[in-house]
């Protein structure tokens, strides 16, 4: 635990939170600042920054989670879509929101919804390919 994380309070009980689910390894509750209603984050105890540092376990138990939420929305909601993101940029503890999907700008990059993407060059495909095959 990380006292100085909003993540580690709402898990101690020190913040309280709208829970849809918890078990010994995960959390999760309602976002309140929901992109569309049912929007949640599905959230490991454990302080861990970034999600891909997360040990393989607690890895796999939160992704089993977030595919049965996923499914609850589905079936409470009936979206278009359900989408999951992972950013981390405004609470340093890995989580996944999981979140109601209506059009494709409920979660996507700015990049896109202000029409300003362009197509990868094929030199700077290969590039990228090149860094993962070294």
């Amino acid at each position: 635990m990380n006292s100085d994380c909003i993540f580690c309070k709402i898990i101690s009980g020190d913040i309280p939170s709208y829970k849809v689910y918890e078990d010994e390894n995960v959390i999760a509750f309602l976002d309140i600042f929901p992109i569309r209603p049912g929007h949640m984050l599905v959230v490991p105890k454990v302080h861990v920054d970034e999600f891909q540092n997360l040990d393989d376990t607690i890895y796999q138990e939160v992704m089993m989670q977030v595919r049965n939420l996923a499914r609850k929305i589905k079936d409470v909601y009936k979206p278009a879509k359900v989408g999951i993101m992972v950013m981390g940029w405004d609470v340093p503890h890995a989580h996944i929101h999981v979140l109601p999907m209506e059009e494709s700008g409920d979660i996507t990059s700015r990049i896109y919804i202000e029409g300003a993407k362009t197509r990868a060059s094929y030199e700077d495909l290969e590039k990228t390919i090149e860094l993962f095959h070294t």
